[in-house]
């Protein structure tokens, strides 16, 4: 639930706004001063500039007081209101809905979809839909060379406001979609990086335990070796002889213990570089879902003409254990693995006998945060996390994955497939 949370904490990088906003200001500042004494057009120049002075001073705010790298919803919010009024006023006093500066006036709303919440953005875009109305109706007229209302086409100029909340909606449609997917693939990414971060932490402690495991085989047979002969020598001792009985005890459960941490007591302590084949890796993957599971595996390695080996590799092991699990989950009673591999390509295929893909999420696998609606899948589907991480990891390490509907089993099928340079490479 903590990482669910967490998709949702919504804000704007302060340094990327700023810039921003006074690359906005001094636009302004420069458009009002070259119409005014440049090209000599009468409006409301002072009013204007206070405007304009009242961004800068919005702006100095964040620049100066404003300490924290990104703005919370609720700050963001309120400076885009500032922003919007700002360049409605602005618009206001130099000729309204005809000044062809007005397409400024949708780019906060925009700029918000794509890192605010909705509630945040729809209330945006309300706010300038409001200021697109006011600006059609009222305005100061000025002597800038901008059409009066008189002269222009009524079709034309309603065309206009029409046109811009056209473009307001669009335009915030696709960047809050855009922007939401981006938010939750880029959720699922930093997932991905803390499980294999946590997967990492585990296998560097497992290593090392291990091989503290190998490291004191030897003084414990020593301590166990002499214990029995002081056992012995001391034969007829009742007080010491209890301690030595206890003594041997306590040696050969820490033998126990040490063997429990131990990948494999008959290798030597340059056991964590070991090499071995996809075949070996998923056998341990099985192996570890037979223990938990009533499903039957059906592992078919016969066409692993190929078998390649290479370095543990905590992704690849990842990916295909999320697979092999969602198999599980699915199946009815039997999950199929099977390897295939030549000179060219080695493949991995995981098959159920379950239901397969439902159709509404098909054309979506590989996406994260993806549900089915089918009312019999609801209580197994999870939310496309598990297949997104597995894919991701996989490809990252060279595999291409195809996920359909098995054709001869009638469950899910996913194809995991590497040239075997690339396996040979890692």
């Amino acid at each position: 639930m903590e990482f669910l949370n967490n998709s949702k904490n919504y804000s704007l990088n302060r340094k990327t706004y700023i810039n921003l906003r006074w690359i906005a200001i001094i636009g302004q500042l420069a458009a009002i001063n070259i119409a005014t004494f440049i090209f000599k057009y009468d409006f409301s120049f002072i009013k204007a500039n206070i405007i304009i002075l009242i961004g800068a001073i919005s702006n100095i705010y964040l620049v100066s007081f404003y300490v924290k790298n990104l703005l919370s919803n609720r700050t963001a919010f309120n400076f885009l209101i500032i922003d919007i009024l700002q360049l409605t006023v602005l618009l206001y006093l130099t000729g309204g809905i005809l000044n062809p500066f007005i397409i400024f006036l949708i780019i906060p709303s925009v700029f918000a979809s794509l890192s605010l919440e909705k509630k945040t953005n729809y209330i945006l875009i309300l706010i300038t839909l409001i200021s697109i109305i006011f600006l059609t109706f009222f305005y100061e007229e000025t002597s800038l060379p901008l059409p009066i209302k008189s002269e222009v086409d009524e079709y034309f100029y309603f065309a206009i406001p029409i046109s811009l909340t056209i473009g307001l909606f669009f335009l915030n449609y696709f960047a809050i979609t855009f922007g939401e997917e981006s938010s939750l693939r880029k959720d699922a990414l930093d997932k991905i990086q803390q499980l294999i971060a946590k997967e990492h932490e585990l296998a560097s402690l497992g290593g090392q335990a291990a091989a503290a495991a190998h490291s004191l085989a030897t003084p414990l047979s020593t301590i166990k070796l002499i214990t029995q002969e002081l056992s012995k020598t001391l034969k007829g001792n009742k007080e010491i002889e209890k301690d030595m009985v206890i003594l041997i005890e306590q040696v050969e459960r820490c033998n126990q213990i040490l063997k429990k941490i131990t990948i494999n007591p008959n290798i030597e302590d340059d056991f964590i570089e070991y090499e071995l084949t996809l075949s070996n890796y998923i056998n341990e993957i099985i192996r570890s879902f037979e223990s938990i599971s009533k499903k039957k595996f059906f592992f078919q390695n016969s066409q692993d003409t190929n078998p390649i080996k290479f370095k543990r590799s905590i992704e690849i092991i990842y990916g295909l254990r999320n697979f092999i699990g969602n198999a599980n989950k699915f199946a009815k009673e039997k999950i199929f693995i099977t390897i295939n591999s030549d000179s060219e390509i080695t493949e991995v295929i995981v098959e159920d006998d379950g239901d397969g893909f439902t159709k509404d999420i098909l054309d979506k696998i590989g996406e994260p945060y993806i549900k089915t609606k089918q009312i019999n899948y609801i209580d197994k589907s999870g939310l496309g996390l598990g297949i997104f991480i597995g894919g991701t990891l996989l490809e990252r390490n060279y595999a291409k994955v195809t996920c359909r509907n098995s054709i001869t089993r009638n469950g899910a099928e996913v194809i995991i497939k590497w040239n075997n340079k690339d396996l040979i490479g890692l």
